[in-house]
């Protein structure tokens, strides 16, 4: 009789061992490895959850959406497509999106970029008919793609690089008796901190990423090659800037990012600007940035929420809301040359 293998150690153990043989590690891979667990082994989205996204506040964020895409559609001259949504949490922006297109006669074929079997399984309950896929490179290329990115780029990983008097570090994860820290490590070439914020007072964090740039540039490729659009919405600013943003959720509560790995929703704000510059440099047309609240606003929302009653007014407030995510949130969108401007953003 074999005997009982051991337990895999837990995701922190894991990284501390790696640490203790290797040394620090870069955020990146700190963050990868905390997301990708914590995104694997739960649904954390809803009051029960640890935080809740907009198309769980109300069914008018993923109707517009889908007013958007089929307006687009429209004035492109109806063409093949594929709709695609960047990690779509439960699928209910796809759902409400979907019954709307549907109205304007528009029902394309779903392809959603997941790789948690915990939502798979939620998205299959709202949305039978998808396919999924674990990343952007086996999406459909023979046909024009209608994308969607609603809270997607914010949790991928990002490199930090902060100022010390001597120059520029590049920033780690150490650890001691399962105790992670950042620290500053090797001094990276001041060639790569952009000019504007060379002279930055020591302390300073500069915030980039990686496998945002290359995700978005793949996708604009693919638009500028077959037609389409695509649509992000996330909080983030139009960099580049100074500012330390990683940040962490449990339980709708702020937390120190550094603790509990894998037990809690490791964030950070996207760089539109960046992401803009990726797209026009993969042939893309990229639109000016908006708010969320202007982008819903010039879709409708007002109307919509007066049609439905008192708690869509109240969930308006939510969406648009200076105080809410209404400035906080930001939509650009790009498209293949030679589709039409896409609504709600200029």
């Amino acid at each position: 009789m074999s005997e009982a293998s051991e337990p895999e150690p837990l995701l922190p153990e894991r990284l501390a061992r790696a640490i203790t043989l290797a040394g620090p590690i870069p955020i990146a891979q700190f963050m990868a490895a905390a997301n990708a667990h914590y995104y694997a082994t739960r649904d954390p989205i809803g009051a029960g959850g640890d935080f809740v996204t907009a198309p769980e506040i109300s069914q008018m964020f993923g109707e517009l959406i889908g007013v958007w895409a089929a307006d687009l559609w429209a004035r492109a001259g109806k063409p093949d497509i594929a709709w695609v949504e960047l990690g779509p949490g439960r699928g209910t922006l796809a759902a409400d999106a979907l019954r709307a297109m549907a109205t304007a006669g528009l029902s394309p074929p779903v392809h959603f970029v997941e790789t948690s079997p915990v939502l798979r399984a939620e998205q299959a309950k709202r949305v039978a008919a998808a396919m999924w896929h674990d990343d952007v490179t086996t999406l459909p290329g023979d046909v024009a793609l209608i994308v969607v990115a609603n809270e997607f780029f914010d949790a991928l990983p990002i490199r930090q690089i902060v100022r010390r008097g001597d120059g520029w570090h590049e920033r780690l994860v150490a650890c001691q008796d399962l105790l992670f820290l950042p620290i500053a490590g090797a001094r990276v070439p001041d060639a790569i901190i952009p000019p504007a914020l060379a002279d930055a007072a020591p302390g300073s964090v500069i915030e980039t990423a990686p496998a945002a740039v290359a995700i978005m540039r793949d996708l604009a490729g693919r638009i500028a090659r077959q037609g389409g659009a695509m649509l992000t919405i996330d909080y983030g600013y139009d960099g580049p800037a100074i500012g330390d943003t990683l940040q962490a959720v449990r339980a709708h509560r702020h937390a120190n990012p550094f603790e509990a790995p894998g037990e809690q929703d490791l964030t950070a704000h996207v760089d539109f600007a960046t992401l803009a510059a990726a797209a026009i440099s993969a042939g893309a047309v990229a639109s000016p940035l908006a708010t969320q609240r202007d982008f819903l606003g010039m879709m409708g929302i007002d109307a919509r929420a007066a049609r439905l009653g008192a708690r869509a007014v109240a969930d308006r407030a939510r969406l648009v809301g200076e105080e809410a995510m209404g400035t906080l949130f930001k939509v650009l969108a790009i498209r293949a040359p030679g589709w039409p401007e896409p609504a709600g953003v200029a």
